[in-house]
């Protein structure tokens, strides 16, 4: 039986509980994508998006790579 501590369970069911945070994990299974892309389908702000990001992040979703001013996203 696989046993995860409880604080990382939260975290992994609140990021996953939003849908724009889903959506944002269905494009990254496609490949790496910029703040800017994950963002684009929302019309939302780099600001907003880096926040769900973010959340995506401490669940250990998902990994952010800055290369330069870019911020490029990827699958854990």
């Amino acid at each position: 039986m696989v046993e995860l501590e409880t604080p990382k369970m939260d975290a992994v069911f609140h990021a996953l509980g939003d849908a724009t945070r889903r959506h944002m994990l269905r494009d990254l299974a496609g490949g790496e994508r910029t703040v800017s892309q994950l963002a684009e389908p929302f019309a939302m702000s780099l600001a907003a998006a880096s926040k769900h990001i973010k959340t995506l992040e401490n669940a250990g979703l998902i990994r952010r790579e800055v290369r330069g001013r870019t911020h490029l996203c990827r699958l854990e």
